[in-house]
């Protein structure tokens, strides 16, 4: 049985070529989402402010919990929006620890001074960690009062020794002396930061409104010190809560971003990997089942011979191993390609940072060729069960013969696979956007999961429906009906990869879209402001808001900070964008209708919160209840619902006071000012007057300007989402194109005996139209239903609405699909026909 197995790959290739397509792009998918999962665990930034500093000492970036109990007790943990800062004081207790030659907190203040646009402030005994612990360019160290800029800051700035800076952080402008200017810093290939301005020590912390907290502490070891040691009495000395960090682990501490991307690569070579990886599987298994299928006479002639089942299995799954191998590696390269290309586009839209480097090893590569040998091999013996099974005596009547009914097996399991995506559907309706999203993927594979299984049942009863007219029509079509109604398997093994482009296609396209509808729909009727004054750099300081109200003209001005807090989810930590109202609560019905349906905005307060209805819905809380909120630095904090309102997405999930929240960011800056004008004022003076306020990097805006900044927000994600459909649905179309020639050319003998009795190339071709379009038909019917299911009970879950389904992206898959049909199923039986006619089959 192997040498035959050798055999037929080596003199039947055409045979292999369908699965052999199907195993490659297969391959492809998985080596691309392995190496974004790879690089995602993987993920380092070599450290550059702390390279020096062998050691860094940081406090968790993580808040935890743990669900279950007993022996099903699981810690969860999620990634601080906000980051958590380390108490400086911690300093002199690591100073203490045998080995530590000194022990430097770090701060970092975002700020901003006239005509040099954002500075980082830094503590002037902290420019060590720059590698700049030398002599100042000119002038002296800063005093109370005073700062020291890089050459080109005051350069840009046009200002000389003893002139006076104008620093702005998040409690307003600093008057400060310039009391020197240091060499610009070297510039380490990396993407450069914002310059720097060294203030008195202490005086960052201030800036950045956290006094006595600092972002990390720097730990430098005596000469000679074993760090491994020094390391382990640190972490002895400071505690559970904070993190000893060694080699590339500190550049994670320059860059909170980072474990955001880790998420996020995860996310997408885990979450999406392992979809597109079921879905390539579930391909390649339909694939080489139709492709054994194909041989069934084979098959029944070796039965008849006296080959035992163990031998056909044999042979199937040496062809298997012969195929698979080969398909897997060739599809490693164009794997990595597509993951790079992936990759570098999440660089440059900055939601990776770039000094993480993509990483490349043989786990994906081992991956993709075993993910696809496994496949291989169960599509192998699964198509070989039956004719290996069949008695010899009877092996080539049933293989002359289509077999008419499923297996009770087969019902039995189409029918669970229904039932168990109608309860995901359900269940969706219960969750929130994110968890939505990913279950909404889960449902359509399990519905295409259950197509496949009632494959045959399903392609009897479209003959049976969409044959009725076409018997009545010309000899073509009555021969489509015909071939359609005997050959309800093969046509099955073609309806189900047009479902796939279709349903796969829609949800991953339509859940963007819907959500971007929602978000738009809920800012456009919810910003009743006349103007919206924004920034480009940290943000507007808080005076912003009364310089604001005091411009003639303005009605009411109220300053917005935004933020993240953490809820929790379905048995995880999930995000919800959080809006902190300065001020009067009660005041932000004159800027925002937040569409209050439950209690009032004016009774939000430090112990109270206002909860969009869909948040609410997730956590199960009304007016009165109490809900358990982790603030952005990972503070508990449990306030009352005061108020529901239906207009969050765009807005915010949740609206808290901004004296609360402001301890709790990593700076205290206000976003966003909605100004609303008196009745008669002069929409232009009142833009004016706004403009001319003396706010660094300020620019005012109307609600139309205010949704597209919104809508450029949203941008990463609307990416994120046509790229998985590009590539999930490139997949699903050339497996569709795969199946389908494979069909068609499995029919030389039916052409060839349609042509010997009379039937015409012309009416041959119209009968490969009139199938298409009974594949097309179904198809897409089966997909869009299966889309539209799924859609819904996201769109409940996620906006409490319909899906939005934008017209030319609905006929563009439609069209790829019907596409797809016709041109697989024309194509090669026109190259068919043509080589009978070569062959003198006229």
């Amino acid at each position: 049985m192997n040498g035959l197995a050798r055999a037929s790959v080596r003199f039947r290739p055409a045979s292999f070529a369908g699965t052999f397509v199907a195993l490659l792009v297969a391959s492809i998918v998985v080596m691309a989402c392995g190496s974004l999962l790879q690089t995602g665990l993987t993920a380092r930034i070599e450290p550059v402010r702390y390279a020096d500093a062998p050691i860094v000492v940081a406090a968790d970036q993580f808040t935890r919990r743990v669900i279950g109990n007993r022996d099903n007790r699981e810690e969860i943990k999620a990634v601080l929006p906000e980051g958590a800062r380390i108490d400086a004081s911690l300093a002199s207790d690591i100073e203490s620890t045998r080995g530590v030659a000194a022990a430097v907190p770090d701060y970092a203040a975002p700020v901003s001074a006239d005509r040099i646009g954002p500075l980082t402030g830094r503590d002037w005994s902290t420019r060590i960690l720059d590698g700049r612990s030398g002599d100042l360019a000119e002038g002296a160290a800063p005093g109370p009062g005073e700062v020291v800029l890089e050459d080109a800051s005051a350069a840009t700035a046009g200002i000389s020794l003893g002139d006076t800076v104008t620093i702005t952080a998040a409690d307003g402008p600093h008057q400060l002396r310039l009391s020197g200017t240091m060499a610009d810093a070297p510039s380490d290939g990396s993407e450069p930061g914002a310059p720097t301005a060294w203030v008195p020590d202490g005086y960052a912390a201030e800036l950045a409104g956290h006094p006595g907290e600092a972002e990390a502490i720097a730990v430098f070891a005596e000469p000679g010190a074993d760090l491994d040691q020094v390391s382990s009495d640190l972490r002895a000395a400071v505690g559970p809560d904070v993190e000893v960090l060694t080699g590339s682990e500190r550049g994670g501490v320059e860059a909170p971003s980072l474990p955001f991307a880790r998420e996020l690569l995860i996310g997408f070579g885990g979450s999406f990997g392992g979809v597109a990886a079921f879905a390539a599987m579930f391909v390649v298994l339909s694939t080489i089942t139709l492709a054994v299928n194909q041989r069934n006479r084979e098959v029944a002639l070796l039965r008849a011979i006296g080959a035992t089942p163990r031998q056909v299995r044999r042979m199937v799954a040496t062809e298997a191993l012969l195929v698979a191998p080969l398909a897997g590696a060739a599809g490693i390269v164009p794997g990595l390609l597509l993951a790079r290309w992936w990759y570098d586009q999440l660089v440059e839209r900055g939601a990776v940072p770039a000094g993480v480097d993509f990483a490349t090893g043989p786990l994906p590569a081992l991956a993709a060729i075993g993910a696809g040998l496994l496949a291989a091999l169960a599509g192998g013996f699964a198509a070989a069960r039956r004719p290996a099974r069949t008695a010899p005596s009877q092996a080539l009547g049933e293989a002359a013969v289509e077999g008419r009914s499923l297996s009770r097996g087969r019902w039995v399991a189409g029918a669970a696979f229904i039932a168990l995506g109608s309860a995901l559907s359900i269940l969706t309706f219960q969750l929130d956007g994110d968890s939505a999203a990913v279950a909404a993927v889960g449902v359509v594979m399990i519905f295409l999961v259950a197509v496949a299984l009632l494959g045959p049942a399903i392609a009897r009863t479209a003959t049976a429906v969409l044959g009725l007219p076409l018997r009545g029509g010309g000899a073509a079509s009555s021969l489509a009906a015909a071939n359609s109604t005997a050959n309800a398997r093969r046509l099955a093994s073609a309806i189900t990869p047009i479902a796939l482009v279709v349903a796969s296609s829609s949800v991953l396209l339509f859940i963007g879209t819907t959500v971007a509808q929602a978000t738009e729909d809920d800012v456009r009727n919810g910003v009743v402001a006349d103007h919206v004054v924004t920034t480009d750099g940290p943000g507007l300081p808080t005076g912003a808001v009364a310089q604001a109200a005091s411009v003639p003209g303005v009605d009411a001005a109220v300053g917005i900070l935004r933020t993240e807090v953490l809820y929790n989810g379905f048995e995880e930590f999930e995000t919800a964008d959080t809006i902190a109202v300065s001020g009067d609560p009660g005041a932000l019905d004159e800027v925002l209708d937040l569409g209050v349906t439950d209690g009032s905005l004016a009774d939000v307060g430090r112990g109270t919160v206002a909860l969009d209805h869909l948040l609410a819905r997730s956590l199960d809380a009304d007016l009165g209840d109490t809900v358990d909120l982790r603030l952005g630095d990972g503070t508990i904090h449990e306030p009352k619902v005061v108020a529901i309102y239906e207009r969050g997405l765009g807005l915010g999930q949740v609206l808290l006071p901004r004296d609360l929240l402001a301890d709790h960011v990593r700076t205290a800056y206000t976003q966003e000012i909605f100004v609303s004008r008196s009745a008669g004022a002069s929409p232009d003076h009142v833009a004016a007057g706004l403009q001319a306020l003396d706010l660094p990097g300020a620019s005012v805006t109307d609600r139309q300007g205010f949704s597209a900044r919104v809508d450029g927000d949203l941008e990463i994600d609307a990416w994120s989402n046509r790229v998985m459909a590009a590539v999930f649905g490139g997949f699903a179309s050339i497996a569709a194109v795969n199946t389908l020639v494979m069909v068609v050319l499995d029919r030389r003998r039916e052409v060839a005996l349609l042509r010997l009795t009379g039937t015409t190339r012309r009416q041959v071709r119209a009968m490969f139209r009139w199938e298409a379009a009974i594949v097309a038909a179904t198809g897409v019917s089966i997909g869009g239903v299966i889309a539209v299911v799924t859609l819904t009970g996201f769109a409940r879950a996620a906006t409490d609405g319909l899906p939005s389904i934008p017209p030319l992206q609905g006929i563009g898959v439609l069209a790829v699909a019907i596409g797809l049909a016709f041109a697989a199923m024309a194509l090669p039986s026109q190259a068919l026909l043509r080589r009978q006619a070569h062959a003198g089959v006229e």
